[in-house]
Parts: structure tokens; C-alpha cells; sequence
């Protein structure tokens, strides 16, 4: 097997690798294999497994392991997986993206955690509010290195974009799948009935649906019925929705809808500050640290808390959030800012220089 020079960088897999939060690291001192042939003659998947990973050992054939969500993966397969690399000289590295389960139960969660604690992993946080709740979470401080999540959206990409020109209502964007975390159907409706502009629009990008959308209490049916019922509403359905696609759907929209029930981080917030477009977002997790690293640079986010009231109490603060942005939303023009795009230039080149010491440099 032939080694790949060190002139090309460090050889990094993600696990898994389909945000552009993965696609961006990557720069002369190290390379994604995710979507590329190894001496095998295979194609590292852009999904890989640990499964996978362990059916293509050894693992001399890269250099660093970067794990993003771990509720995905068999504690005992993780395990064995966290051993190959050790035993290989690979170094993993693990973001700490979330601070509770997206799926599966906390405890499950917690044991991955304690697991990547007492393996030989380099740990990232987003935010060091992050930290602090994996303190608690670990009964330990995690060494981590605090490196903020950065652009969604690529400075250079936004070159020769602009955004859409106003149309005579305020258009509104909610995407992504739908998850526990997040509740799209009360969404729908409370906007829906709560706008009664009729020139505003809202338009929901989805990712496709899977059986389990449509079993089990899924949220499918109800929610293309509620979007039958309103003409203003309209959706659209993408296997997996591209970088380009996102971007396009943010830039002809005004508002972007942020309903998370709970979450630690989130980089539709930062795409939100990328395009420009207002966020109605709750205030949970470590989002308003995000905020608070660009304030001055973005207009903060129309907040809603209804994290320490009554659950019910979830669509009174979030219409009256809706209420509030649409009115912020009448007040400007909104165009790309271009300084802002600078700024994510620079910051992304001190990310970059951070994921460099992390993954290990010259080893």
C-alpha cells in the first residue's frame, strides 16, 4: 500500500461527512478521503460507518478520524473502531456538536461520551458554553479545544450572488428533516393562521420522507395536510437537499424559521447570518453564544424562550416572535453584507489553522 505523500496533507475521514460544516476543512495541511478511492480500489462513502470503516482495515490508509454524531453508532462497534485507530497510529478527533441526544436516549448518549473520554480523543467544542455542559454531563472537564462552527455558507460562493429582490410580502424558509428536536408542524400552523398578509409566503424545503414519517405518530401526514390547506405555503421535497439548493431557497427569503424544542447548536443560525435573513429562532442550547460571537457584525435573532414555562406556552411566544420579526422585516432592504462575508473569510482561515493543530500537523 502506498502511503500518500505528506505534501498532501493529512488524510482525514468524517463520520459521518454530508454537512458543509465537514466539506470546508479542508486545506493544504489536510484532505477529505470521504467520496475518493483508497489503495483498496473503494470508495470512502460520504455516509461512512464504523462498521465500514472496520471491514476496510487497517487503517493505515488514513490519518485522522473525525467523528460528528455518535448517536448513530453501536457503543461496542465504537469501541472497536476507537481500538483500530489506536492501534494504527490514527488520530480521532470528536466535535461535540450536540450536548443531548438528537436520537436515542440520554443514557445511551452519555456512555459514548464517557467512552470518547477515556479513549485517546482530541475533543472540539463549538462554544464554550458547551464545555461547561459537558463538565456537568462528565462529572470531568473534557480538554477541548473551543473552535466556533464558522460560515455554512462559503464567502467565495456568495462572489457574485445578491439576494432576491423584496417581493410585496415577507417570505419565510423552514428546512430540514424533521427531527424530534424540532417541530414543524406546529410551525406551519401557527404561521399560517397567525400571518394574515396575503402576499407573504413560506416556503418548507424538505429532505425526502421515509416510512417512519408516515407511521407512529409520523409527522408527515398532518403536515402535507396543513400545508394543502394554504396556498401560501409551499413545499418542496429534495433527496437530500444540496449546498446550492439551501443556499438559493435563503437567498429569495427574508426570515428564516429556527423552531427548535431543544438543541445545543445550530448551523442553520449561521447560514442565517451568512444570507442575511432574520432568524426567528428559540432560545435554547448554546445559540445565543453563536449570536454573541458575531454581535455588531448581524442583527440578533428574534428571540422566543419557552424553555422555563409551560410547554404549551411553545406557539403564544412563538407567534408573538413572528409578530415582532415581521415588523422588523418591513423597516429594510436586506443585502448580502459583504463586509460580514470578509470577516468569514479571515475566520475561517483561524478555524482552519486550529482543525491543523488538532488533527496533529507534522507527526
Amino acid at each position: 500500500m502506498t502511503a500518500v505523500p505528506r505534501s498532501k496533507g493529512m488524510r482525514v475521514v468524517h463520520l459521518p461527512a454530508r454537512t458543509p460544516y465537514a466539506w470546508k476543512l479542508q486545506s493544504r495541511d489536510f484532505r477529505i478521503l470521504n467520496g475518493t478511492e483508497i489503495p483498496s480500489g473503494e470508495t470512502v462513502p460520504t455516509t461512512v460507518s464504523a462498521d465500514w470503516l472496520l471491514e476496510h482495515g487497517p487503517l493505515t490508509w488514513l490519518d485522522v478520524l473525525h467523528l460528528h454524531h455518535i448517536d448513530f453508532e453501536d457503543v461496542a462497534t465504537l469501541e472497536r473502531l476507537l481500538d483500530a485507530c489506536l492501534g494504527h497510529g490514527v488520530n480521532v478527533v470528536f466535535t461535540a456538536h450536540d450536548t443531548r441526544p438528537m436520537v436515542g436516549n440520554a443514557e445511551g448518549f452519555v456512555e459514548r461520551l464517557r467512552l470518547l473520554r477515556t479513549a485517546e480523543v482530541s475533543w472540539v467544542c463549538l462554544t464554550e458554553g458547551s464545555v461547561t455542559k459537558l463538565t456537568e454531563i462528565l462529572d470531568e472537564r473534557p480538554n477541548a479545544a473551543v473552535i466556533p462552527h464558522g460560515y455554512v455558507a462559503a464567502p467565495e460562493s456568495l462572489a457574485d450572488l445578491e439576494r432576491e429582490s423584496r417581493s410585496p410580502g415577507t417570505r419565510y424558509l423552514m428546512f430540514g428533516a424533521a427531527r424530534a428536536s424540532r417541530d414543524q408542524l406546529s410551525t406551519m400552523a401557527n404561521w399560517s393562521l397567525g400571518i394574515a398578509d396575503p402576499h407573504s409566503a413560506l416556503h418548507v424545503l424538505l429532505r425526502a420522507f421515509s416510512p417512519a414519517d408516515f407511521t407512529d405518530g409520523g409527522s408527515a401526514p398532518p403536515l402535507l395536510e396543513m400545508a394543502g390547506r394554504d396556498p401560501r405555503i409551499r413545499l418542496t421535497m429534495r433527496p437530500y437537499p444540496t449546498d446550492e439548493e439551501v443556499t438559493r431557497a435563503g437567498l429569495a427569503a427574508d426570515a428564516l424559521l429556527l423552531p427548535y424544542l431543544w438543541g445545543s447548536h445550530s448551523g442553520q443560525l449561521e447560514l442565517a447570518f451568512d444570507l442575511g435573513m432574520l432568524p426567528v429562532c428559540s432560545l435554547t442550547g448554546h445559540l445565543p453564544e453563536q449570536y454573541e460571537r458575531h454581535k455588531g457584525l448581524v442583527e440578533e435573532p428574534e428571540w422566543f424562550d419557552w424553555s422555563q414555562g409551560h410547554p404549551n406556552l411553545f406557539g403564544e411566544k412563538f407567534l408573538t416572535a413572528l409578530e415582532k420579526a415581521a415588523t422588523r422585516l418591513d423597516s429594510k432592504p436586506r443585502r448580502l453584507d459583504r463586509e460580514f462575508l470578509d470577516y468569514r473569510a479571515q475566520e475561517h482561515r483561524t478555524i482552519l489553522d486550529d482543525y491543523a493543530r488538532v488533527y496533529g500537523g507534522d507527526r
